[in-house]
């Protein structure tokens, strides 16, 4: 069952990021700035979340185990056509050099990051 995009708060972000301090200073940053945010250390966990139920915003380190972020952002995508998409990283250049193309309106911002520049990204594009 999937919420319409219209009945989901603004500020729910789902949080794919395999580095653990990396997710906690993430998760701590956004939820100071009033964001709901669920963290996942894996990209296939993420999608399982998902498909149970809806977010305003994908938030994905590119490179990760099990699902990188660029399969989670396809996939994620499918299942909610209005899921705006960042992704994370310090390998920008993965992105621009896949077969495996990531959602087109999706943003990218590279490591290393000031958090309050994370967080002006995500209110930018959130109210995009």
């Amino acid at each position: 069952m999937t919420v319409k995009p219209s009945r989901v708060p603004m500020r729910r972000i789902i949080l794919a990021e395999d580095d653990d301090s990396m997710r906690g200073f993430l998760e701590r940053a956004l939820e100071r700035a009033g964001y709901d945010v669920v963290a996942f250390d894996n990209g296939a966990d993420a999608l399982e979340r998902l498909n149970e139920e809806p977010f305003t915003l994908l938030l994905t380190d590119i490179v990760m185990p099990r699902m990188d972020g660029i399969e989670l952002a396809r996939r994620a995508s499918e299942i909610d056509p209005e899921l705006k998409i960042m992704f994370i990283t310090g390998f920008a250049a993965v992105t621009l050099n896949t077969d495996n193309a990531a959602p087109k309106d999706a943003r990218v911002l590279s490591k290393p990051f000031h958090l309050k520049d994370l967080v002006r990204e995500v209110d930018t594009l959130l109210e995009s």
